[in-house]
């Protein structure tokens, strides 16, 4: 199998992981009678994105091979998101918050940093082989993209949108993600012997980025952005799933298969991955960025207006749009990190991205979309099924707003270097 190859199958079991819950773990929560705390889930996501990510990429940089590390923390992170399945489907009444959450928030620390550690990975290899990581990464990462929708389109069909089948999808592939990284090429670490100063033997010199003013403004905004991530993925089921409290839109395809349709927002992200190449080089990281900035105005307003039934289009149009608003800004900032950084800190920039990106943006924004949507929803029982009902539309617009503004302040502020 050639390299191409093997990382692109490394990239589709890297989101097949994810994929088999992220979209569809809020539903099965609010069966659990925790629709309230969703944010906090996916907000763990996010705390342990603040400092695991950095620690692993340090210890992929300084000791141990990024690959070995990489197959390490998705053996612990399939364990852990294993013995979640167990215990929430064997407790019953008697779960213990305490110990359901506890046990989820220990796999997604292990499984958050291999986002960052699997890029890293991907690029020392590319640069082994003499490749070009702008050119070649894209077309391989579009592979992670296709696992996650797999994994979506699994659950779905399956019918573990809404029970612990899912947490048990995602263990064992975690576990077969292990395995297969011991065919992955070895990544060098660090000579032992050089001498280093306290900084250098720690990775820390990937927070003197902040030293250079358009970096440090850069990741700054990364973060604000950051604060969007999760939003959709912590509540867009819950969302078009609420609407089968009324009769008009029980029986419609997306309430009956909401992850199949909001897999088309995968579908997207696939397909505008291969544009980032042409994007990049033609109009710079500046105007790519502020692309996908405006593209998330446009995911969350037309989640505000649109409906399964007659509206079913805007939902449509909003899953299109996801592709550009998230690959804009994930991708290309990743490429653009590590066109910035040198060899030496390449882990522990992808991981300081990542802290700024999913860490302290996601974390910020889950636990401040909950909070508005708690305010403007509740929850209800219809027939024996439990929707979160409301004035959605009202905290889809507050979402939109926040982006706009984002985006208006980053076309003012940010100045990068021409290459």
């Amino acid at each position: 199998m050639n390299l191409k190859m093997r990382l692109s199958l490394m990239n589709f079991l890297e989101f097949a992981v994810w994929g088999a819950y992220l979209t569809c773990m809020g539903r099965y929560l609010g069966n659990l009678g925790l629709s309230t705390e969703i944010g906090w889930f996916y907000s763990m996501q996010g705390i342990v994105s603040i400092f695991m990510p950095a620690i692993i990429g340090i210890i992929a940089d300084r000791w141990i091979q990024a690959q070995r590390m990489l197959g390490i923390c998705h053996l612990l992170a399939g364990i852990f998101m294993l013995l979640t399945a167990w215990y929430g489907n064997t407790s019953g009444d008697n779960m213990s918050f305490a110990t359901f959450f506890t046990l989820y928030s220990l796999s997604v620390a292990f499984y958050m940093p291999t986002l960052a550690l699997s890029n890293s990975v991907a690029y020392t290899a590319l640069t082994q082989a003499g490749m070009d990581t702008v050119k070649d990464f894209p077309p391989i990462r579009v592979w992670g993209t296709i696992g996650f929708i797999v994994t979506m389109w699994f659950v779905d069909l399956m019918g573990f949108q809404d029970n612990h089948y899912q947490f048990i999808t995602s263990g064992v592939l975690s576990i077969l993600f292990f395995l297969y990284t011991f065919t992955l090429t070895k990544c060098p670490v660090a000579d032992k012997d050089s001498k280093k100063g306290f900084v250098e033997a720690f990775g820390l010199q990937a927070f003197a980025l902040f030293k250079q003013s358009h970096m440090a403004i850069f990741f700054i905004f990364s973060m604000l952005l950051g604060v969007c991530l999760q939003i959709t993925n912590g509540f867009a089921n819950p969302f078009i799933a609420s609407f089968g409290a009324m009769p008009e839109y029980a029986d419609t395809f997306g309430v009956q298969h909401a992850n199949i349709l909001i897999s088309l927002s995968q579908i997207s992200e696939t397909c505008c991955i291969l544009l980032i190449p042409f994007f990049m080089k033609r109009f710079g990281i500046k105007n790519v960025m502020l692309i996908a900035m405006f593209a998330w105005v446009l995911r969350f307003g037309l989640f505000g207006v649109g409906n399964p039934g007659s509206g079913v289009w805007m939902f449509i149009l909003s899953m299109i749009v996801y592709g550009v608003a998230f690959d804009f800004f994930n991708i290309s900032g990743s490429l653009f990190v590590e066109k910035s950084t040198s060899a030496n800190i390449r882990s522990s920039a992808q991981g300081l991205f990542m802290l700024m990106t999913n860490g302290i943006g996601a974390t910020i924004g889950t636990l401040a979309a909950q909070a508005v949507i708690n305010n403007y929803t509740t929850g209800t029982v219809v027939d024996g099924n439990f929707y979160t009902v409301g004035d959605w539309a009202t905290c889809w617009y507050i979402f939109a707003g926040y982006a706009l503004v984002i985006c208006v302040l980053f076309a003012l502020v940010f100045h990068p270097k021409k290459d």
